[in-house]
């Protein structure tokens, strides 16, 4: 969950201020983490809480995300989300925004298989962003990070994302279009993630693909970036990098889930 994480904090400076080019300087001062990482680690504390069924999910998911979100109440939430994050009676409101799709990597990771990964994303997902939509997204984030860990083939992996998304137009296609700050939407993140994936060879080209493009930069960098990491890895030294941006609550559940992870 360490590419989500990443591609967070290096879209970060870029949300409001979209750069349409490949160049620019990874990290800088100017970088930071946002809600997308806030709910990463939600849902990778969820996880952790769960039954060993997962049968109780759902609702630890809400717990996790209540709980941590509450401690970094400033990050950039939407509204709405806001609100459902300090609601009493927590309820899903119909949203398709790609919030669903930013958090859910920590599923990818852990589910054994496609159906699994289905399921757990499901299950972490309607919990607020119940539209049709936002559960695609969220289900093809987790679904393509399985099957890169399985080792399918960048073709393979296309083929299935292909199902949820017409993956027609390329990465400078999309940069064209240019499209601002305001899609913050599973229909217009989601192909723009992954096909900012699919056209590269390593997790850098993938993250720089995603900022070129415009758009809801961290997002689509956290999005592409779990999968990115799921497929080539994480250079080490990024790991180190992105570690020392993150509050020491956030990196103790990371820490935790990547030790849980290995069971």
């Amino acid at each position: 969950m360490i590419g989500a994480i990443l591609g967070d904090i290096i879209g970060s400076r870029f949300e409001f201020h979209n750069h349409l080019s490949k160049e620019f300087r990874l990290l800088t001062a100017d970088c930071c983490f946002t809600d997308d990482t806030v709910m990463t680690c939600a849902v990778a504390q969820a996880l952790m809480d769960s039954r060993a069924d997962y049968a109780d999910l759902s609702e630890r998911t809400v717990e996790a995300m209540q709980w941590i979100g509450r401690q970094f109440p400033n990050c950039g939430y939407g509204a709405r989300f806001y609100d459902w994050m300090f609601s009493r009676d927590p309820r899903p409101y119909g949203s398709f925004g790609n919030g669903s799709a930013m958090r859910v990597s920590p599923v990818g990771f852990d589910a054994r298989s496609v159906e699994e990964a289905k399921r757990l994303s499901a299950a972490v997902t309607r919990v607020s962003h119940d539209h049709p939509e936002g559960m695609k997204g969220a289900e093809a984030t987790a679904v393509a990070i399985v099957l890169a860990r399985q080792g399918a083939s960048k073709e393979e992996i296309r083929r299935e994302m292909e199902k949820y998304y017409d993956l027609s137009l390329s990465v400078e296609e999309h940069r064209r279009r240019g499209q601002g700050h305001g899609k913050e939407i599973c229909q217009v993140s989601l192909p723009q993630a992954l096909v900012c994936f699919l056209e590269e060879e390593s997790y850098e080209d993938v993250i720089r693909n995603c900022i070129s493009v415009g758009g809801d930069s961290d997002t689509i960098a956290a999005i592409a970036g779990g999968i990115a990491e799921a497929c080539f890895g994480v250079p080490e030294e990024l790991k180190t990098r992105a570690k020392d941006f993150l509050d020491s609550r956030l990196l103790a559940i990371y820490e935790r889930f990547e030790d849980w992870n290995r069971r």
